[in-house]
């Protein structure tokens, strides 16, 4: 018997690759001990799941402001793909911003394309509903998505981002580079993203040091990732963790809540 939350990247399939920035699993132990953590999240994610008892459901997962920990999760696994910027509203039907801090489930969006698939995986297992996604996700996405605007604000979320030998491009660098004013580029990250571009910068930043932490020293993480100083980075740290890291790191963290009801569209 496992009581661990197990995570695990999985391959994204080629054809997907263009909508799709990463394919996970999660599964949960049939008597968890330990919080289920929700990190901060930048993207819009679909999750198809599978219950305790078998149940199965489709779920969309919006961008998450700050972290969040729970208990009561058992027994449970699911596959979940994270949307690429540019995806959520041609494939959902809405704005990235509504979905925002929101767990809803797929069927209840408005878009044509959202409830057509919602019917489609109805009955899949995860992996099965994967290689359905693969099939059908490409033409019909191709068929409704805005190139030139997804291009744009997908330079501008890589502009935002750290990256290896880079730190990331501050705001009004980045509106000034891809010829758009600053409320342009705040109103494009909301349509296709789901936040402004200050807070994706934050949740980037914030991900990078939860992903660096255990090779490098704190003055150094803080430097590559974008930070004026270690007592900055600690500051923002607490803020979308809810703890400051070196609490996080060896488990001190906020007390567990139940998780919420799915609330519909």
């Amino acid at each position: 018997m496992t009581n661990a939350v197990s995570r695990e990247v999985l391959p994204t399939p080629e054809a997907l690759r263009p909508w799709v920035a990463g394919v996970g699993s999660v599964s949960v132990g049939e008597v968890p001990t330990e919080p289920f953590i929700h990190l901060p999240e930048a993207a819009t994610k679909v999750v198809v799941r599978t219950g305790e008892h078998g149940s199965r459901s489709t779920l969309v997962v919006g961008p998450r402001a700050r972290a969040s920990y729970h208990r009561g999760k058992r027994r449970a696994s699911c596959v979940e793909l994270r949307l690429a910027p540019g995806t959520v509203r041609p494939l959902l039907g809405i704005p990235a911003v509504e979905l925002a801090g929101r767990a809803v489930r797929l069927g209840d969006l408005p878009g044509a394309t959202a409830r057509q698939l919602a019917a489609e995986l109805r009955w899949l297992t995860p992996e099965e509903a994967l290689a359905r996604l693969a099939e059908v996700l490409p033409e019909r996405l191709a068929a409704t998505a805005d190139r030139s605007r997804t291009e744009l604000v997908r330079a501008g979320v890589d502009a935002l981002s750290v990256r290896t030998g880079r730190s990331p491009a501050q705001v009004a660098d980045v509106a000034r580079e891809l010829a758009v004013s600053e409320r342009q580029l705040r109103n494009l990250f909301a349509e296709d993203v789901g936040l402004s571009p200050k807070h994706y910068a934050r949740i980037n930043r914030v991900r990078t040091v939860l992903d660096h932490a255990a090779t490098r020293p704190w003055a150094e993480l803080a430097a590559t990732t974008g930070y004026y100083d270690q007592s900055h980075m600690t500051s923002d740290f607490r803020t979308l963790m809810g703890v400051p890291p070196r609490s996080y790191f060896t488990g001190r963290l906020p007390e567990a809540t139940p998780c919420q009801v799915i609330r519909r569209a």
